[in-house]
């Protein structure tokens, strides 16, 4: 699947949006992806899925590094983590917020010593990602990779310091709060994303 497919896909789901955005980062675009949309069909999501699986494996045969269980930051990568999982036949769970820190709750575990491979629908600023990091080293684990359908970190200040490998890369521009320009300040912003979901003990 080439660059142009995977857009394509996008597109052809009406997931590739344009107005004034902020993003779970907290910065403002012109352009959201909605990866929840993309996977809402399950075979385009197989098919997205499976050309990232494969360049995965690419980069586990060039590193010679073995992935043993996925970990995906809820909510945006929890749908794109379970089929990761599915294609690449290990485990896959996904971390959430609990008091502002990524935690493993329903049963979930990992063991020490154990490769995970982080999963996210799309990178930003990596801020995330490096926190389901943090959650997974707390067991002692090992992360040794991030996966995302959409790569747009592009100039943005990124914590990420783990290899990224990616679908799409895409230069999106985004725009602290204080620095945005004329026509976004003339939108309405809309915060699509779910960081800042309060979520209930269960």
């Amino acid at each position: 699947m080439t660059e142009q497919d995977a857009i394509k896909e996008f597109k052809d789901a009406q997931a590739m949006l344009s107005g004034h955005f902020v993003l779970s980062s907290g910065l403002h675009s012109p352009t959201y992806l909605q990866c929840a949309r993309v996977m809402m069909d399950a075979k385009r999501g197989e098919r997205l899925c499976s050309a990232l699986t494969l360049k995965i494996r690419e980069w586990m045969q060039s590193t010679g590094q073995k992935i043993d269980a996925i970990v995906a930051p809820a909510m945006g990568g929890v749908v794109v983590g379970y089929e990761m999982g599915r294609q690449l036949e290990i485990d896959s769970m996904f971390c959430e917020r609990v008091e502002g820190r990524f935690a493993l709750r329903r049963g979930f575990e990992i063991q020490a010593g154990q490769k995970i491979l982080i999963v996210e629908d799309v990178v930003t600023t990596g801020k995330s990602s490096m926190e389901a990091v943090t959650c997974v080293e707390s067991f002692g684990a090992k992360a040794i990779a991030v996966a995302s359908i959409i790569d747009r970190r592009g100039n943005n200040d990124v914590s990420l310091t783990l290899p990224l490998i990616s679908l799409l890369k895409l230069e999106v521009p985004t725009y602290k709060p204080d620095e945005l320009p004329p026509e976004l300040q003339k939108l309405p912003a809309i915060k699509p994303g779910s960081r800042d979901l309060k979520q209930k003990a269960s």
